[in-house]
């Protein structure tokens, strides 16, 4: 039996009962595949919920304020995901006249779609018969027809895409997609796959080689910078200064507290000059993405009413009242912040 027979006797047999499922709206689609681009299903299903009701269709999201897009986006991490959500739906409405582009070559027009994503939507969506190649998908096919090709190198993706090609199958190929996607998520694991429950496991070579463990094949290994940065929290006791990070760079058009990078340095001197405000660490995280490693300090600092204001000013700065803080678009190390310690 081919591999696309197999696995999509397994597919029809027992997926998994996820909200995008069993629906061929192509915004909805698209939602649900940027959500799961650096997501997991588990955290990614409420998101898409709230998300989806929040902004049902194109014309919702393009009318929204970048505010509310990011809050709900909130804790989901990987920010710049929600900013190209909301500009392709503007561009949508804009350029494409409202109507969701409906074809492969098309949907790479749209800010943040990239092949695996464009290839997910015009199959699961318009039926268009072209594989989308994602982590998974190298995963699944390296070991299945034990492909040695280092997926780190630049020129991998079109061999496994013309593979794709291939073997995928013309009369369902969303399935197909979401079936390789399925497989890779909850069986053939990049750690201890479960290969005595595969359905390709009576004719997947790496598994006969015994070379599971090997495949797929990545020399480049993604270096993790350390960063260190120093939150200083400044209060009269009831409002507190927030900052909008306008700068490309992580958490892009989220609010935070005036910050300094590295040493705890000229902040204190230029801007709170002789004002006598003693600021003390009332709390330290890490924080890890995934080229970053984020040694995080908190400082919290009293000052007068009028010292407040006067330091907005200087840092332009808005002063907002506790409550206010929650309704802010922030960064998860401050929304737990603001959760434990406000």
């Amino acid at each position: 039996m081919s591999f696309n027979s197999l696995i999509l006797i397994w597919f029809d047999a027992g997926n998994r009962n996820l909200p995008w499922r069993g629906q061929t709206d192509p915004y909805k689609t698209w939602i649900s595949e940027i959500i799961l681009q650096q997501t997991r299903v588990a955290q990614g299903s409420d998101y898409y919920i709230r998300f989806c009701n929040a902004f049902p269709t194109v014309k919702s999201l393009a009318e929204a304020d970048e505010q509310q897009v990011l809050k709900l986006w909130q804790g989901l991490g990987y920010y710049s995901r929600a900013r190209n959500l909301h500009h392709s739906a503007r561009f949508i409405m804009n350029e494409m006249k409202g109507v969701f582009p409906n074809n492969f070559k098309d949907l790479l027009q749209l800010k943040g779609v990239g092949p695996y994503t464009a290839a997910a939507i015009a199959s699961i969506a318009f039926n268009e018969v072209v594989p989308a190649i994602d982590g998974n998908a190298f995963r699944v096919l390296a070991r299945y027809f034990d492909i040695e090709h280092d997926i780190s190198a630049s020129n991998t993706f079109r061999y496994f895409f013309e593979l794709g090609h291939q073997i995928i199958d013309s009369k369902r190929p969303g399935d197909f997609n979401q079936a390789v996607m399925e497989l890779g998520a909850t069986v053939c694991l990049p750690v201890n796959p479960k290969c005595e429950i595969c359905p390709l496991n009576e004719s997947c070579a790496a598994l006969s080689l015994n070379k599971i463990h090997c495949l797929p094949v990545k020399t480049k290994k993604t270096k993790v910078k350390t960063r260190r940065l120093n939150f200083f929290v400044i209060t009269d006791g009831l409002n507190y200064l927030m900052v909008k990070r306008t700068a490309d760079d992580i958490w892009k058009n989220l609010y935070s507290f005036p910050l300094t990078e590295n040493k705890i340095k000229s902040i204190e001197t230029t801007v709170f000059g002789e004002s006598g405000i003693e600021f003390s660490e009332v709390h330290h995280v890490t924080h890890l993405l995934t080229h970053r490693k984020l040694e995080i300090k908190f400082l919290r600092g009293v000052c007068t009413t009028s010292q407040l204001k006067q330091i907005s000013e200087k840092l332009k700065a808005v002063i907002y009242s506790r409550k206010d803080l929650f309704v802010l678009p922030v960064p998860k190390p401050i929304e737990k912040y603001l959760k434990d310690k406000i």
